[in-house]
Order: structure tokens, then C-alpha cells, then sequence
């Protein structure tokens, strides 16, 4: 039970297994997925892994099948160093996306994480608009979030976008480091070893691989050089992650995100942009747009020069986006209840064919 506890698990995990099924499965976590493939981990040894047809079958959608750090009971086969996936435990948190394509369908990019590492560079990568919308899904995510300013050896002043950073991370911590000259790596080492299951995330190149194996003190996860034409990094890292880090902690590394459109991020959104909600109690109207209405505090704040026009204009535009899942949802839902009415009619009317014969 302590290899088990070293990778995370717990009373809210250990409570939810019967008697029966601590007898024919054992608890395991996820440790890297890629398409339907699993490697699960129960402390001491590692299972190549697969899911039983019942579990796919029963999946909805791929959110209900496994991610990097779920907790999942899975039948053992030790004289092939294989394991078959029965079930998945109930998450704690989990960190979502609108899956890339047409489709609107959730993907859980990590789960049961407790701290996400949203990682910047100090270069042109850097982007305030994009942190906003990092933090909208992490702070629906259930996990708590920290800002990670890295490559400060490429920036001259990397103090003043520190500074710069204030106004989105709303009292999110916010940390400088580099893992070339070893800046702020002890803080993020002890962050990592307090932290529960860390979940480092963040676009292409910004440096995630290189911190992750700067904390595991090996080359564990492949690392390539920013462009010269542009300052930008390269995609390196192909699937999710879960590593024990030395000095304690648990760490999971995900490919860069090139698209990361919210999923259900309403809470998240007040919550990253509290202080337009805060703005927005002393409005005219309760059910003010910001936008040009009369008496609006939101407006008189971007005036004065308390509010950027650029944070505004982030806000709005993750609610729009918001507002436009929600009716692809709702688009969904009728869909499918439109398909299953077809399906009935389609049964009765064999039926009946049936029954004239």
C-alpha cells in the first residue's frame, strides 16, 4: 500500500472499492496513454495496458475512458507484464479541453491532478490573452494553479513581466525560472514536492520537457532548441506523462496545446476574471453586457485606466466562446434524441411489417 500512496493514492481512491472487487482487481494509475494504450503503474512495477470490452463499450465519450492519473482496478497478468482495465475510479479534478475537430466532445488532457504548472517562456511565446484562458480551465479543473515565467536566461528584464503578469493571474503565484542557469529551480522543486500531482502544461516549445527533466535530474523526455527565425520552440513531447520526481512529488508532462478551447468553464471564467465580476456589482444594470450600456462600472474602469481594453476584450470573447458550446451541446443533445426517435420508428414500423406476414 505505501508504493501505492507514493503515487498519490488515498482514502477518497481506497473508499471507493468494494470487498469484491479488492479480491479480483488491483489499483493502478495511469502513467501514459497514447490512442487506446495504457501503461498503468501499482508502485513497484509497470503493466502494458488495454481496456476491457465492457469498459469501452460503456464509455460515452472519450472522457470516459482513462487519462494520465486516473486511478483505475485492473486484472494482472505478471507472466506477460500485462493488465486488463476494469474500471475507473470516481476523479477529484480534471483539466479539459474541447477535443481538436468539428465534433463538440470533451478531452480530459490529465486527471486527479492537485497543482497546474502553466508554463510561459520569456521570449515572444509569452501571451497574456492565452494565460487567461489557461487559468479560466484550470480553476474549473478543481486543481489549484501556479504561472511558470521559464526561459528568464533569453529575457533581459524577466522581473518587469512579472510585473506585466499581474493583472492576469489575479493573485495567482507567479514564478521565474530557467533550467540552463538553475533560476527558481529550487523553488519549483519544493513546489513539486508539496504539491500532490503536479500537471505541467502549456504551448509547444515553452520548456516543459526541459524542466521536468532538469527535476528528475536525467534526459528522460526528449528536448529540442528554439527556432532561431523566431524565438519559438519546437513540439517535442508526443504523449501524456506521470513521473515520480527524486526529491518527492509526482509530475505529468503533456504535449504542447496548439488549440485549447474552454469545456464548461463558467465558474473558471468569474474565477480567472474576478476582478470584472467584482467591477461588475456596482453596474446600472444587473444584467449588464459591458458593452456599452449606460452606468456600467466595467466601461468607466477600462476609462480611468483601472482595466486594460485588452482584458476586456478576453473576457468577452472566452463568454462568446462559452455561449457557443453551449448551444453545439444543446445542437448535440437534439441530435441524438432525434436519432433514437428514428430508431424507434424504424423499430415499430419492422415490427408491424412483422406481424402482416
Amino acid at each position: 500500500m505505501r508504493a501505492l500512496m507514493d503515487l498519490g493514492w488515498d482514502t477518497f481512491f481506497d473508499g471507493q472499492i468494494t470487498d469484491d472487487e479488492r479480491a479480483r482487481w488491483t489499483p493502478a494509475r495511469v502513467v501514459w496513454e497514447g490512442r487506446e494504450r495504457y501503461r498503468l503503474s501499482t508502485g513497484g512495477a509497470e503493466w502494458r495496458s488495454e481496456l476491457s470490452g465492457r469498459l469501452r463499450h460503456a464509455a460515452a465519450s472519450n472522457a470516459d475512458l482513462p487519462a494520465v492519473g486516473d486511478w483505475v482496478l485492473a486484472g494482472l497478468r505478471p507472466a506477460e507484464g500485462a493488465a486488463t482495465i476494469y474500471r475507473i475510479l470516481t476523479r477529484r479534478s480534471r483539466f479539459s479541453r474541447v477535443a481538436a475537430g468539428r465534433s463538440a466532445e470533451e478531452q480530459v488532457v490529465a486527471a486527479n491532478i492537485d497543482t497546474v504548472l502553466l508554463v510561459t517562456s520569456l521570449n515572444r511565446d509569452l501571451n497574456l490573452r492565452r494565460v487567461e484562458r489557461y487559468l479560466a480551465l484550470t480553476w474549473e479543473s478543481g486543481a489549484q494553479a501556479i504561472i511558470v515565467l521559464n526561459k528568464a536566461d533569453l529575457c533581459p528584464d524577466p522581473e518587469a513581466w512579472r510585473h506585466e503578469m499581474a493583472s492576469a493571474s489575479q493573485g495567482v503565484p507567479v514564478f521565474v525560472t530557467s533550467a540552463m542557469s538553475g533560476d527558481g529551480m529550487a523553488a519549483l522543486t519544493e513546489i513539486i514536492r508539496t504539491g500532490g500531482t503536479s500537471a505541467f502544461l502549456g504551448s509547444s516549445g515553452v520548456g516543459k520537457s526541459t524542466l521536468i527533466n532538469a527535476l528528475l535530474g536525467d534526459g528522460r523526455q526528449d528536448v529540442k532548441p528554439i527556432r532561431g527565425r523566431d524565438g519559438r520552440g519546437r513540439h517535442t513531447t508526443t504523449s501524456r506523462q506521470l513521473f515520480r520526481v527524486p526529491d518527492g512529488g509526482i509530475v505529468i508532462d503533456t504535449p504542447g496545446l496548439r488549440e485549447l478551447q474552454l469545456w464548461d468553464a463558467e465558474d473558471g471564467l468569474e474565477h480567472a476574471f474576478a476582478d470584472i465580476e467584482a467591477l461588475a456589482d456596482g453596474c446600472r444594470f444587473r444584467d449588464c453586457s459591458h458593452a456599452g450600456e449606460p452606468g456600467c462600472a466595467v466601461a468607466s474602469a477600462v476609462e480611468g485606466g483601472q482595466l486594460t481594453p485588452g482584458r476586456l476584450a478576453s473576457y468577452h470573447r472566452l463568454q462568446r466562446e462559452g455561449r457557443y458550446l453551449e448551444s453545439r451541446l444543446d445542437e448535440g443533445a437534439r441530435s441524438e434524441r432525434t436519432r433514437k426517435a428514428k430508431q424507434i420508428v424504424r423499430a415499430v414500423r419492422l415490427q408491424n411489417r412483422l406481424r402482416q406476414r
